[in-house]
C-alpha cells in the first residue's frame, strides 16, 4: 500500500511544526503553584488542559495503530473530576510525554495509508466522516481548541503569549 500522501491530512500535518512539537504547551509552563489553580470550578487548570493534550495526541497515534499509553491518562480525560495537586505528573513529564507522542506522530503520519484512513472509525469519539480520517481530523479540531485555551489561560496567569 502507498502512503496517504494526497490525503490533506497527512501532507499538511506532517511538515508542521506543531505537529513536530516545536511548540508545547508544557515549554513554558512556570513551576510555580499556579498552573494547578482553578479559576473556579468547573475549569480547566494549565497543567490539566496540557496534559489533556498530550492524552489525545495519543488517541491520534492509536487511531493509527502506534502503541502510546501513560499511567495518568485518565487523569485528563473528557469529565475528568479536579484532583488532588500531587496525582498529577511533574511539568517535566507532561514535557516528556509530548516530545514522545509528537515524534511517534510525524512517523505514523508519514506511514498513514489511504486505506487505513478510509477504515470506519471506532464507535464513541466523534469523526467527521465516520472514518479514520475523520476522527484524526477532529482531534485535530479538538487540539486547536485547547492551544486557544493554553493561551489564554497563560495570558491571564501573567506568563505571556504562548507563541511569537
Amino acid at each position: 500500500m502507498e502512503p496517504a500522501t494526497s490525503s490533506l491530512l497527512a501532507t499538511e500535518v506532517v511538515g508542521s511544526r506543531w505537529i513536530k512539537g516545536e511548540f508545547c504547551p508544557g515549554t513554558r509552563i512556570q513551576t510555580s503553584g499556579s498552573k494547578h489553580n482553578p479559576f473556579s470550578n468547573p475549569c480547566d487548570h494549565l497543567m490539566w488542559v496540557a496534559g489533556h493534550l498530550v492524552v489525545h495526541r495519543g488517541a491520534v497515534l492509536k487511531s493509527l495503530g502506534a502503541e502510546w499509553e501513560t499511567s495518568w491518562s485518565s487523569l485528563f480525560t473528557r469529565g475528568a473530576k479536579l484532583a488532588a495537586r500531587d496525582q498529577y505528573p511533574a511539568v517535566d513529564e507532561i514535557r516528556s510525554a509530548w516530545d514522545e507522542v509528537s515524534a511517534k506522530l510525524v512517523g505514523s503520519f508519514t506511514e498513514a495509508t489511504a486505506d487505513l484512513l478510509a477504515k470506519p472509525a471506532p464507535k464513541g469519539p466523534p469523526s467527521f466522516d465516520g472514518k479514520i480520517s475523520g476522527l484524526v481530523a477532529f482531534l485535530a479540531f479538538h487540539e486547536t481548541y485547547h492551544v486557544g485555551q493554553v493561551s489564554y489561560l497563560r495570558k491571564w496567569l501573567g506568563y505571556g503569549q504562548s507563541v511569537g
